[in-house]
């Protein structure tokens, strides 16, 4: 499905983004477009990765005019542009919904505009069941993602849009693993807000290889979420301190629209979701059942779960956590 494509990437000079770019220049992908309005990183990135496949361009979601130039001849995108830090967002709530609502929505015009084969929009966990104003953005991404084939002529545009909702990528911009590393290596005490929070994560690997699958296997209008295991914050710091020292530990308040649990399927979305080759898909509720099954030879219908969270998912072991922290360079 990749060789030969041209591609798409918004908000590619982030961690996910640059990782993506990295798996598909092995891919025998004809192109690849960097789009972003960072200039300072767009720089970095260049200079750790040479392609000739490669290009950067300067750019905002919220510019429509901007996108549609962009997506001339492009087979690929992938959203993963969005305004993401909890705190951030929840402070400033009318910039997150002109990047991640009205951004989103100029990705699916520019797409149908330009005839792309494929748009996958990067969602999150804490678009399900929002409490902070993050998740409700992303949420509302999702939703007209996953409604967009609902308004266009299938006989004059082709475009299938498929979302992906999982959870923590070890490692990312702002996350708790390279906070509490970093607290250690600079000899600080780490902050803790509860010892019970819980979280899904899944390696950087395991995000590419859940994002590659779900692109080749969406028909369109799917929401696509891996089976995961989760960890608790007091398994995260006996890990860290484990790999590095015990530099002992503080407690501080909850931040403005965190969890203490996340959830990546509540107990509504149930009703329409099915299991299929080792993840979750959860359909458009206009979706019949012959055509479903038709779609996806084998699929399975999921009746023995209400709720998919991280308190209630198997949990992983201190040991693969370590493991998984030195897999992915994080000491260094």
């Amino acid at each position: 499905m990749l060789k030969n494509k041209k591609i798409l990437i918004t908000g590619g000079t982030g961690s996910l983004g640059q990782a993506l770019t990295k798996y598909l220049l092995k891919q025998d992908v004809s192109a690849i477009r960097i789009f972003s309005r960072n200039e300072s990183s767009q720089i970095k990135m260049q200079s750790k990765i040479f392609d000739d496949r490669l290009r950067f361009l300067i750019g905002d979601v919220r510019d429509l005019s901007r996108l549609n130039k962009a997506l001339e001849d492009i087979d690929i995108v992938f959203h993963a542009a969005a305004l993401k830090h909890v705190p951030v967002v929840e402070y400033n709530p009318f910039e997150a919904v002109k990047t991640n609502v009205i951004g989103s929505q100029n990705v699916i015009d520019a797409c149908i505009e330009n005839d792309v084969e494929v748009a996958v929009c990067v969602g999150t966990d804490k678009a399900v069941s929002p409490l902070n104003t993050y998740g409700a953005t992303k949420l509302l991404m999702e939703k007209i993602f996953v409604s967009a084939s609902n308004h266009i002529d299938s006989k004059k545009h082709k475009t299938k849009f498929i979302a992906l909702r999982y959870g923590n990528v070890l490692g990312s911009s702002g996350s708790v693993v390279p906070k509490f590393i970093e607290q250690v290596k600079n000899k600080e005490k780490i902050t803790i807000t509860d010892y019970n929070m819980s979280r899904f994560s899944l390696t950087m690997d395991e995000a590419l290889k859940f994002i590659l699958d779900a692109t080749t296997q969406g028909k369109g209008s799917e929401i696509f979420v891996p089976k995961l295991n989760a960890y608790t914050i007091s398994d995260v710091k006996t890990a860290v301190f484990e790999l590095l020292e015990n530099t002992g530990e503080k407690k501080i308040s909850i931040r403005p629209g965190e969890k203490i649990n996340e959830i990546l399927i509540n107990q509504d979305e149930i009703r329409y979701t099915w299991e299929f080759e080792g993840k979750y898909i959860i359909f458009n509720p206009f979706l019949t059942m012959d055509e479903i099954e038709k779609s996806y030879p084998g699929i399975k219908k999921i009746d023995q779960i209400k709720e998919y969270s991280s308190d209630k998912a198997d949990k992983m072991s201190i040991e693969k956590l370590k493991e998984n922290i030195l897999s992915s360079d994080l000491l260094n």
